[in-house]
Parts: structure tokens; sequence; C-alpha cells
């Protein structure tokens, strides 16, 4: 797990990335590496995090024997040593990374060994024969890429950010991404960022820079590549290869020279990874989960965390969240996502992380992706219908969303200046299937809620350089059960019913029949109580950067009166502010 970035263009001096790689450092303390060219034409850097291979002779850049590709990779290739074995008559291998192998892998197969790879993965190669750049992110996004062109010509790529702004591209907020997420709370959901000229190369895309220009292909579309046909064979036979899946997405997740922890809520997802860890490496594995809580019992998960751990023998280390701690957490937290997050959960997850690392943990596994894979959500059973092929377009987004637990519309675009919410985009997801479930499954995977918990997840774990691993976003895994019947999904009103039935043998029966729960933390409880006074401050302050033109000052502490007043169950429009605040004193 790393950090990266390339700077190509004309006449590129080799200080220019130095500054910019150095705003990485979190994501690689173990190493760091340049690489420039007598062409002029490129520079690559780069920040390691030693997780395979940790001798020095995995640093990168890397190149190939020959000297003529070069190679900044950020990400694992969890297959590699399955890759290896088939090209080991073809390539000179001469470390045991998988960094190595990607190389190889490219080298012989080209953009199709893309198909191959099994993992999490941002990497650009650098061809200096021919003055060419390939660059590629995994099929989800798990992990980051963004690239922008610079005034004098050159493209910059990197994993973060604020990285790009280091380099020269100017810091100035792109205002038609904000209209659209304080009008409609979307974010995350295409190639725009929250800042004006920069973009994400987005998951299953590659971008190729050539002094012809920048093409930008999608290599991998869940619409396209997970199959239009529904799986239509016996039950049994799904189970037992679904369950096989899961058993082998562990196994290859386990490769690793450091130690493997688990990220563990009491929920259904989490639990069935432990339990699966423990059925794969047997009762005498020595990971050990981590959890958080905020001392709240309304929404603390500890009586099912402790029920599974008791159930697992695993050791439990508890990472509680005070409210005393959130204004400089957020702040902290604020400067490593870039861009807006989501509220207290991510604070949380920050506090669990820097735990997490303080007890020599590297690796951390995370149970993202089942909802979206199996129709965990309960919005997902309003499409629903008694054949599942009448309707055959998604809901309107009211009555769809993108928040789980929030029923009513997430935003208040009452607060905004009626010019600035004319900026914001239409949005309109594309529906590749047949089934609306499909759709609805596809849109979140696509465009709204995995694109953003990935970004979330990528920057706070990194914060605290820790590695975090999502074996349920195996594409195999992925692909087999986003094609299953809906029946299979949602069967007597409970969510991801294939997962329930496979895992129920392994863990306790009050955690597999528990409905599902949104992560939640007292977000809203301490925003308008021990928060009230920084809460009012930082909305105080994004009004002070964007009152003149994007906000409406009186409509905002209407708003927030009524909000500190009243029973209100979202909190989501009062965080959107917020973290306005928090952005507007970077």
């Amino acid at each position: 797990m790393c950090g990266i970035i390339a700077i190509v263009g004309d006449d590129i001096d080799p200080e220019r990335v130095k500054k910019p790689l150095d705003m990485l450092q979190h994501r690689g303390p173990d190493a760091e590496g340049t690489k420039s060219f007598r062409s002029n034409k490129c520079v690559l850097g780069h920040r390691r995090l030693k997780i395979i291979d940790l001798s020095d002779i995995g640093n990168q850049p890397m190149t190939d024997p020959s000297g003529r590709y070069w190679i900044v990779f950020n990400g694992e290739i969890y297959n590699y040593l399955e890759l290896r074995d088939q090209l080991s008559d073809h390539f000179d291998f001469r470390t045991h990374t998988d960094t190595e192998v990607l190389l190889a892998a490219w080298l012989a197969w080209g953009e199709d060994s893309l198909d191959q790879m099994i993992g999490m993965f941002a990497f650009a190669i650098w061809d200096e024969r021919n003055q060419t750049l390939f660059a590629a992110r995994d099929r989800f996004g798990v992990k980051p890429l963004y690239y922008a062109k610079h005034s004098d010509g050159s493209l910059i790529l990197a994993s973060e950010i604020k990285s790009l702004h280091k380099a020269g591209i100017i810091r100035k907020p792109d205002e038609e991404t904000w209209a659209t997420y304080l009008t409609d709370g979307l974010y995350d959901y295409s190639e725009h960022t929250f800042w004006e000229g920069v973009k994400q190369l987005r998951g299953g895309h590659v971008l190729n820079w050539s002094k012809d220009g920048i093409e930008i292909r999608c290599w991998y579309d869940l619409g396209r590549d997970a199959g239009k046909e529904i799986d239509d064979r016996p039950f049994e036979i799904v189970k037992k290869e679904y369950l096989e899946l899961l058993k082998d997405t562990i196994r290859l997740r386990f490769r690793s020279d450091v130690p493997i922890g688990i990220n563990l809520s009491g929920g259904l997802d989490s639990s069935s990874l432990l339990a699966l860890i423990q059925d794969v490496h047997g009762d005498d594995n020595d990971v050990t989960a981590f959890t958080f809580t905020t001392g709240d019992d309304r929404y603390d998960e500890l009586p099912w965390v402790s029920r599974m751990v008791e159930k697992t023998c695993h050791p439990l280390i508890e990472s509680r969240l005070s409210s005393e701690e959130v204004p400089k957490l957020a702040e902290s937290v604020q400067r490593h996502q870039d861009e807006p997050f989501g509220g207290l959960p991510t604070l949380a997850y920050a506090k669990l992380f820097e735990t997490a690392r303080s007890n020599g943990i590297t690796v951390l596994l995370d149970g993202q992706g089942i909802d979206e894979q199996l129709a965990g959500y309960d919005y997902y059973k309003k499409v629903l219908t008694a054949n599942d092929s009448v309707q055959t377009n998604l809901p309107k987004q009211s009555s769809s969303p993108t928040i789980q637990g929030i029923k009513k519309s997430p935003v208040r675009p009452n607060c905004l200046h009626p010019e600035f919410r004319k900026c914001s985009r239409v949005v309109k997801f594309s529906q590749p299937f047949i089934e609306p479930l499909r759709n609805l499954q596809y849109r979140d995977t696509r465009y709204t809620k995995i694109p953003r918990a990935l970004r979330f997840n990528d920057r706070v774990s990194m914060r605290s350089s820790i590695e975090l691993r999502e074996p349920f976003l195996d594409h195999r895994l992925f692909e087999h059960g986003f094609k299953q019947r809906s029946c299979w999904k949602i069967k007597e009103d409970k969510c991801k019913w294939l997962l329930r039935d496979v895992i129920r043998p392994l863990i306790p029966d009050q955690i597999n029949e528990a409905p599902k729960r949104p992560l939640q933390t007292p977000q809203r409880e301490w925003l308008k109580g021990p928060l009230k006074k920084w809460s009012s401050e930082k909305i105080e302050d994004a009004l002070g950067a964007y009152d003149t033109s994007w906000l409406n000052a009186d409509a905002v502490w209407k708003e927030w009166k009524c909000y500190c007043s009243e029973n209100i169950d979202n909190s989501f429009y009062i965080w959107q502010w917020i973290t306005m605040g928090l952005m507007a004193k970077l």
C-alpha cells in the first residue's frame, strides 16, 4: 500500500515531484523513491508501505530487466503467486513482490493483464522508448488515482488531490460539484471532484498519455462484465460456489508479511468475515478484532461484537470515540480527505485505525461490499414486484435514498442562493439491466455508496498508514452474488438471504437474524448537544467563506435553530455545512 505520483510533459524538472511526494508520506512511511529520465518527459515518485517482500529490493519506482518500462504501484495483487507461476518462463523475477508480477503481466499481456488481476490497484507505467504513460485503476476503485493538466501543458497524476495542488494545480472549488452536493446530496458519482480542474480516474478505467494527447477508456463495468443473464442454476449449486468463493477471497487476502487484523462491527457482514477467517485458517489464527464505540448504548454494537468474539475466541480491542475528541480529529481527517466526508462514523473509523496501528497492526480486513452485492439495504425491498420484471426504471431518488436510514430528503436546497442552485448538474444513472433491483444495486455500486465509502475508508486508513483490504469486493464473488435471482437476495423480508443461509452454521443466530442496522454514532445528538458550540462555529466559518454567492445565511441559521430545538432524524445537511467550514479553514 503506497502513494504514487507521475508528471509527464516537456522538460519536466525532476525536482517537481519532491514536494507533492512529501504530501503522501502517510501513505508510505517505509521508503521513498523517485525516477527521472534523460528525455525529460517523465518523472515518477513513490512512497512505500511495506506489506509483501519487506526488503529494500521491493522499493519503487521499479523497472523490468531491460530498463525500458518503469512502474509506480499502489495496492495489492492478491493472486500474484499464481500469476508469477504463469509468467516465470518469460520473465526474470528479481524480487518476491506483487509489483514486479504486475509489471511482468503487463509486459506479457498488455491491457488484457487487468482481467487477470484479483486485487485493488492504481498504477502508472512509463515506456521510455515510446515515451508513453499507461495508468489504470481497479474495477471498483478501491485505490485512488487523480489527474490534472498543469498550465504548462504537463499532466500530473497522484494518489491524493493535495499532491496535485502542491504540484502547482490551482486550488479552486468546483462550483458545479459543490452545487450538486448541496442540492441533491450526490458526490463521488463521476470523474468530477470538488476541485476545479482535478478529476479522478474512475474505477475500472485506464488512461493513456502520449505526445498526441490523453485517452481515457473503461476497461471494466459491472453492468457489462457481470453479464445480463440471471443465474438460473439450482440453489444448492449456487450456494456451494458462493461459499467456496468466500473462502478463497479470505485465503488470498491473508497473503502478507505483516500482521493482519479485522474491523468488526456487530453486523452480519463483518461477523461473517470473522467467522470465515476462523473457518479458513482454524482456531489458532492470531487475528485481532477492533471495534469502535461511543459510550451510547443506543448506537454501540459491543453486545453483538462480544457475542461474536466469544464464539470465535479472537482477542478484541475497543476504540472509544468521545465528543471531546471530535473537533481536533475532524480537522485532521478533513485534511486527509481533501473533499467532504461522511461525518462522525468516519471519525470513529479514524480512531479505530489509530488504535490498530498503535497495536502493531498494518493490515485490516473490512466487510464493505455485501450490501450492494446481495441487496442489503431496506429500500431495495421497495423495487420488488410479484415477478420482479414489471418495473423497468429506478424509482425517483426520494423513494430510493442514497443514504441508508434517512427517509426524507437529506439536504436543504432552500438554504442555497437560486443562482448557485442552477449550477448543479443533472445526474442520470445508467440502467443496464431489465430488473429494477439490479439497476438499483448497480447505481449504489458504480455511482453512489461504494465510491464514496471507498474514498472515506482509503483516506482515513492511510492517515494511520494502515492497508485496508475489502474481501467482499473480490470481483468474482461480487459478480456471482450480483447475478443471483432476487428471491435469493431478499427472502422472507430478510435482505442478503444467500449470505445468511451460507453463514448460518458459523455465527450466532442473534447476529444472523438481526435486521440491517445503519452504521451509526450519536452524531444527531452530539452536534446539537456537547458539540453545539463547535458546530455553530464551523457553520459560521462556512458562511464566512461562501455566503456571498452560495449559502443564504438567514435560511441556514433558521434550519440550524430548528434542528437544535426539534427531534429531527437527519443531520446530513448540518454536516454538509460543518464540512464546508472545515474545508474553508484548510
